[in-house]
Parts: C-alpha cells; structure tokens; sequence
C-alpha cells in the first residue's frame, strides 16, 4: 500500500481575506474552474441534498476510512459529531472501538464498503437500502460515495495537509496512511 506523500506535493495558495479557508480549497484555487464545479457539488451534497446529515456522515466517513484519507476522516470526524455520531461510532467506521450497527446503518457502511471494494452495490445491500431509501436518496448516496472518493485519491495523491486542530485518525485504528500537518508542509 502506498503511504502516500509526506508534504503536499501542490501547495494550498495564500488565504486572501480568509485565514479559515480548508487547504482543500486552497489547494483547489490552483484551478478555478475545477474548484467551482467541486464545490457546487460538495456544497450540494452537504447542504442541498436529500439524505439526513448523520446517515451521510456515515457514508462519507466509512469512504473516506476505506480510501485512506486522514485529512478527509478528519474534516468530517467534526462534522460528524455536530450531526450526532458518537466519537465510539465515528471510530467504528474506522474499523475500531465496540458496538454494533442497526440495520439501516450497517446497509450504509456495507454500501461505502462494496463501492469501494468492487464498483457495486450487492444486490442484499441493495435490497436491504430500498426498504428504507427512496430512489431519489438512493442515488444521492451513491453519488456521495463516489463524490467522496474522487476527493479522498486527490487528497491522498496531492498531499493536502491537515490543519490544527483537525482530528487525526480514531487512536486505535491501524490506518493505512496518514496526511501530513501544517506543520510539516
């Protein structure tokens, strides 16, 4: 498995105006048309969507653990917790701490799991998925796992450092990579 880079390997530009501003999208900046069009996505996913906040955290964060990106774990690690995950439930989606997922939720990590895994939902998943989503939902979670896997190899590939004082990986996970900080940029 490769460890992926120590630094970014595309600098984030310069905050104008907005120290707050995500490496992610300041490393994005380097091409604005792109950064545009990722972040109507994004924003549409997070803000705009038809999926409740908590079962989309799940999705985003299980992809996130399954691809390997600390930064993307992290930045969502806050964001779940503010849409009621449990730090015991955001560290079960990274494959450590105890308990054990309801149906609806376990169908979620299984889909994350199965896009991952093999391009394609199984089809007891599937079955299980559409006793509780709509169609419409249905492929706004497919389309948020992709979405978020797309952003987890670009993150992976160009190094985008974390910010103090995002989360790093749950302490008892075995990650498969981790990003580099600030600090080390």
């Amino acid at each position: 498995m490769n460890e992926g880079p120590s630094r970014p390997r595309i600098l984030p530009v310069a905050a104008v105006g907005d120290e707050t501003t995500l490496n992610i999208f300041r490393t994005l900046a380097h091409n604005a048309a792109l950064s545009k069009g990722f972040r109507r996505l994004g924003a549409h996913l997070l803000t705009g969507g038809v999926l409740p906040a908590r079962e989309r955290e799940i999705v985003i964060l299980r992809v996130g653990w399954r691809c390997g990106s600390e930064y993307e774990f992290g930045q969502h690690h806050v964001i779940g917790t503010s849409v009621g995950l449990t730090d015991e439930e955001i560290a079960r989606l990274a494959d450590c701490g105890s308990g054990d997922w309801d149906d609806g939720d376990r169908a979620l990590v299984a889909l994350a799991d199965e896009l991952c895994e093999d391009d394609l939902v199984a089809e007891g998943t599937w079955r299980t998925l559409s006793q509780r989503w709509s169609e419409a939902e249905l492929l706004e979670l497919l389309v948020l796992a992709g979405f978020y896997r797309l952003v987890s190899g670009m993150l992976n590939s160009v190094g985008v450092a974390l910010e103090p004082p995002t989360p790093r990986w749950p302490p008892s996970s075995s990650p498969r990579r981790r990003a580099p900080t600030e600090e080390q940029s």
